[in-house]
């Protein structure tokens, strides 16, 4: 039984991965025919983001079963603390593919640092009272971001809360967080290629972490709480870990997005509620838990408004149709239940039974 559940799961790993693979390759073919526009390149890096984003917010509200709207904040962390270390950097570390590795690391790190920190406190609360807290705290990082200034001259690092004037610095020294102007000039080291290899390095960890003990332990904690501290296992410990891993990720998706700037703005659009809520639709209408499914989800409604663009008033409209479409399939018991009946391995079986 054991061997059973192992081979379906490895199999299921592949057949994820395989569906990125698979996705990349004719995407690749059509860039290099010249059928796809130049407007849909534009939309391939924030495509990895959004996905990366997804899984990984998949990660607390579906395996860990928390509720939090604070993932845009994580990603604000990542992708200013990235796009900082590059923009110091750019004259010492030449290599740019060095460069843009280090700058994920330092997102990442940083984000699940953050992550920690507000863990502790936070995941003692439990439904509205975490989701409130969570989308408090992004918007706390983003409006910190916003009074932030930043220079750096021969004298070092200068920071000030007030203006760009109160930093002092000498007339060679340079500004690299000027308040909600944000950071200006970051090199542009995102491509589709390197987005898609951080989407599979996400798959990994998530994938490996939820078929692993710790991962069980999780998923028994989000089942029922009072049950696994019954038998010992260590609630905050795999919370901690959970919702750490996921802000790491959320960094990751950060640094991606703003080294595919040449302006990166902590405005709302980017980094506010709305973009939480957006990763959480994302999640909602993938499969609270369904890794796979969201993956779909990030794609297909990224990419939908663009492709209905050309509908002008009614673009909109239909987006909302199909938004409402995907609910319905996804969680309508009568819908559910019919597609149980009608999936593959069920027609198959049902074959093997006549024959």
């Amino acid at each position: 039984m054991k061997k059973l559940c192992i081979s379906k799961n490895l199999k299921d790993n592949i057949i994820t991965y395989g569906i990125v693979i698979l996705a990349y390759i004719i995407v690749q073919i059509m860039v290099s025919t010249g059928n796809m526009s130049s407007l849909m390149q534009g939309l391939l890096v924030p495509l990895c983001v959004y996905v990366i984003l997804a899984v990984s917010l998949n990660l607390t509200v579906g395996i860990l079963g928390e509720l939090s709207l604070g993932h845009a904040g994580f990603m604000c962390v990542g992708a200013f603390t990235g796009a900082f270390f590059s923009k110091c950097m750019e004259d010492v570390i030449t290599i740019g593919l060095l460069r843009f590795i280090l700058a994920i690391l330092i997102g990442g790190i940083s984000a699940a640092v953050i992550g920690f920190l507000i863990g502790m406190p936070v995941l003692r609360l439990k439904g509205d009272y975490l989701a409130i807290v969570t989308l408090a705290f992004g918007e706390i990082i983003k409006n910190i971001v916003n009074v932030l200034y930043i220079g750096k001259d021969s004298n070092g690092l200068h920071i000030s809360m007030k203006d760009s004037l109160s930093l002092g610095l000498e007339p060679d020294g340079q500004v690299i967080i000027n308040g909600a102007q944000g950071i200006t000039g970051t090199p542009k080291d995102s491509t589709f290629t390197i987005g898609v290899i951080l989407i599979i390095i996400t798959l990994i960890i998530v994938l490996n972490l939820i078929h692993s003990r710790d991962g069980r332990a999780i998923m028994a904690i989000r089942d029922n709480l009072i049950a696994a501290e019954s038998i010992g296992i260590n609630i905050t410990k795999y919370k901690l870990m959970a919702f750490s891993i996921s802000a790491s990720l959320a960094g990751i998706a950060g640094v991606l997005y703003s080294h595919n700037l040449n302006s990166l703005m902590a405005t709302p659009k980017n980094f506010g509620y709305n973009m939480s809520i957006m990763i959480l639709v994302f999640v909602v209408l993938g499969g609270i838990g369904n890794i796979r499914g969201s993956i779909i989800a990030a794609v297909v409604l990224t990419l939908l408004p663009e492709l209905l663009r050309g509908l002008s008033n009614y673009r909109m409209l239909i987006y909302a149709i199909v938004l409402i479409v995907m609910m319905l399939f996804n969680w309508s018991p009568k819908l559910v239940e019919l597609r149980k009946r009608f999936s593959p391995r069920r027609l198959i079986n049902r074959t093997r039974e006549v024959q």
